[in-house]
């Protein structure tokens, strides 16, 4: 399994792409955005000379790293030649079925289809394939090269001997794979979106402020960032779909939105990507600070 095809180029989608790429495997990054491939190429640039700069890489292996990415700006032509697919695109059920339709009838019949879905569920995503047997879920934590965790999500369908090899090839990433079941928001966002939700609702009710409820959360927690930075970084609109899909899951009130957080999506401001969130990030060097604490 040495040929790998990673679907969207944003920010989770170039993290793959780059850990794939410096493990030795030949990627195809396809995207339908010129511009985000070449984001893409850029970012993954920039990440390597971070790594040069404390040595932990040298020039050469950064050159290798980028010769092993190749893009391309359809599903048809990235999915032909290769042993798995993972999917990275934006977070929404419609968008991801449509995907993997298209690439199951695109790519060879013994490849593994993978998606980094943080909430959706698998078994429904491999349900419009060929292959559920062949579909499971890789969830990368951001950011992708940075952090050691991959929850590897199993469907009802999903077979052993995938859940196996994929086990093995995230460590060969040199990831840390924790195996887990497929119930909405998995382990990961099941309990970490509730926390930051709760956090949103603590300041929806004016028991304190921004400042304030990060600050007893990292001082008193031992949080290495505060909740409400951290749903900035994650973004607001990634953590609504998600609070989303487990409420209509579970039917349960612990996992309503706060109207706070459905508003501040409402009204565009969705943390680091859009310039403001809970934090004004409007000065690219204040957005660049925070950004670099985690690369």
């Amino acid at each position: 399994m040495k040929n790998i095809a990673v679907i969207g180029a944003g920010t989770m989608g170039n993290g793959i792409a780059h850990i794939f790429a410096q493990s030795g495997f030949k990627v195809n990054l396809i995207d339908v955005s010129k511009q985000a491939l070449e984001n893409a190429i850029t970012t993954i640039g920039k990440n390597l000379d971070r790594l040069i700069s404390k040595n932990k890489i040298t020039a050469d292996d950064k050159s290798k790293t980028l010769s092993n990415i190749n893009t391309f700006a359809t599903i048809a032509n990235g999915v032909k030649e290769v042993d798995l697919v993972v999917e990275a695109a934006t977070e929404n059920l419609k968008l991801k079925l449509s995907i993997f339709k298209e690439v199951d009838a695109a790519c060879a019949e013994h490849t593994i289809l993978a998606t980094n879905t943080s909430s959706i569920s698998i078994t429904q995503i491999a349900a419009t394939t060929s292959r559920p047997d062949k579909v499971i879920g890789m969830h990368f934590m951001n950011p992708v090269p940075i952090m050691k965790l991959v929850e590897i999500i199993r469907g009802y369908n999903t077979s052993d001997e995938v859940t196996s090899r994929i086990m093995e090839i995230s460590k060969t990433l040199g990831k840390v794979p924790v195996e887990v079941n497929d119930y909405p928001g998995f382990v990961a966002n099941r309990i970490l979106m509730p926390m930051l939700n709760e956090s949103i609702e603590t300041l929806y009710n004016q028991v304190a402020g921004v400042y304030e409820i990060d600050t007893v959360m990292k001082l008193g927690m031992a949080h290495p960032m505060g909740p409400l930075q951290l749903a900035d970084f994650i973004g607001l609109d990634v953590c609504l779909s998600i609070l989303n899909v487990m409420y209509d899951g579970f039917k349960n009130s612990k996992y309503a939105p706060c109207p706070l957080l459905v508003n501040m999506v409402n009204a565009g401001k969705l943390g680091i990507k859009s310039g403001e969130g809970f934090y004004d990030y409007s000065e690219s060097r204040k957005s660049e600070k925070i950004a670099s604490q985690f690369l």
